[in-house]
């Protein structure tokens, strides 16, 4: 519980700090005109302090242009069912979030009726498929909060449905947009043959280990080394998790997810032509605007294939972990994934 207290306060102060904006409760004063329609945002789930950081940066009123003058008018609550420590926050979240410009709504069905986009921010993931679902099938185009499903199979439901319905769809942690990363991403050291990441990964019962925390450092491992896993393999070192992946031409990505939740974000790419270290965790700013692009476009930044790798990647080390520590090949967890994907309803 004091892990999961202190690793509560610490986002909460970087999601402040990331948007830019001050502690005080009376330094922000967000605007009360509606936006006009197209730019309407609605938020499912209010049991993640995402929630809160990410109406205070769309709502406040000296927003900055490169979030799209979308503003958050309406939310629904629920939200994590069985979480403890989610379905605590959101009565204080629901009471929060109101003198920013948000009406309360009791269902999706009523949200979806009062807004353009959505932000699905549920922090369990295994309630984002039957809600996303909703989302599609009224024709709203939608990010999804990490992470993006409790299972590799509901992740490839998820994207499954988005296609058909014809909805844009898109997931992803904030760590990608770190700035050295995206450096690495768009060239800075060359080819990438290998990296290191790392991040917290406490430990959720309800979502498979790497699923719940872990995803921030694998996606950001993601980042750096780009789709093309072929094995993986895990191994648990006192305080951590050690993964070990094999990329296609013999490249090696590791992440290493320690149990503490003060060990911080970070990594180092290993490139033809230098080495780059991370750096610091940047906030979430640059991943609202990459959101705004996105809700404007309707092109995800972020492709349904890596996401979806990304998944099996943490599932093939769970199956790792139970065959102590053998590699495990990723093509073929994918294809499993899929064939129990296919037998779902959408």
């Amino acid at each position: 519980m004091d892990t999961a207290l202190n690793r509560r306060k610490f986002m909460g102060k970087a999601a402040l700090a990331g948007v830019g904006l001050s502690l005080a409760p009376q330094a922000i004063s967000f605007a009360s005109s509606r936006p006009k329609n197209g730019k309407r945002v609605g938020i499912i789930g209010l049991d993640t302090s995402h929630s809160l950081a990410f109406t205070k940066a769309f709502n406040a009123a000296d927003a900055a242009a490169d979030l799209g003058g979308y503003k958050v008018v309406a939310a629904y609550p629920h939200g994590s069912r069985d979480i403890a420590s989610s379905v605590n926050r959101i009565p204080g979240y629901t009471e929060e979030i109101q003198p920013l410009g948000v009406e309360i709504v009791d269902s999706i069905a009523a949200l979806l009726d009062k807004v353009d986009v959505v932000l699905l921010e549920t922090n369990d993931g295994r309630l984002h498929l039957e809600q996303a679902l909703e989302v599609f099938k009224a024709g709203k185009t939608v990010f999804i909060d990490k992470p993006i499903s409790a299972s590799l199979v509901d992740a490839i439901a998820i994207f499954a449905a988005a296609k058909k319905y014809d909805v844009p769809v898109f997931s992803s942690s904030s760590l990608r947009y770190m700035e050295n990363a995206i450096a690495v991403r768009n060239g800075k050291v060359g080819k990438v043959m290998g990296a290191d990441a790392f991040s917290p990964a406490t430990l959720e019962p309800t979502h498979p280990d790497l699923f719940w925390y872990g995803i921030h450092g694998v996606e950001t491992l993601y980042t750096l080394m780009g789709t093309g896993c072929e094995t993986v393999q895990r191994t648990f070192t006192p305080g951590a998790d050690v993964v070990v992946g094999t990329w296609d031409g013999g490249r090696i990505g590791t992440f290493r997810g320690t149990r503490s939740g003060k060990s911080g974000y970070g990594g180092r790419a290993f490139g033809e032509e230098g080495i780059m270290d991370m750096g610091s965790y940047g906030g979430y700013r640059p991943l609202l605007v990459e959101i705004a692009k996105f809700f404007d476009s309707g092109i995800a930044p972020v492709s349904a294939e890596e996401t979806i790798e990304i998944f099996a990647f943490m599932q093939a080390a769970d199956e790792s972990k139970k065959i102590n520590g053998q590699a495990v090949s990723l093509q073929a967890v994918l294809d499993k994934g899929r064939r129990e994907a296919a037998q779902i309803s959408i």
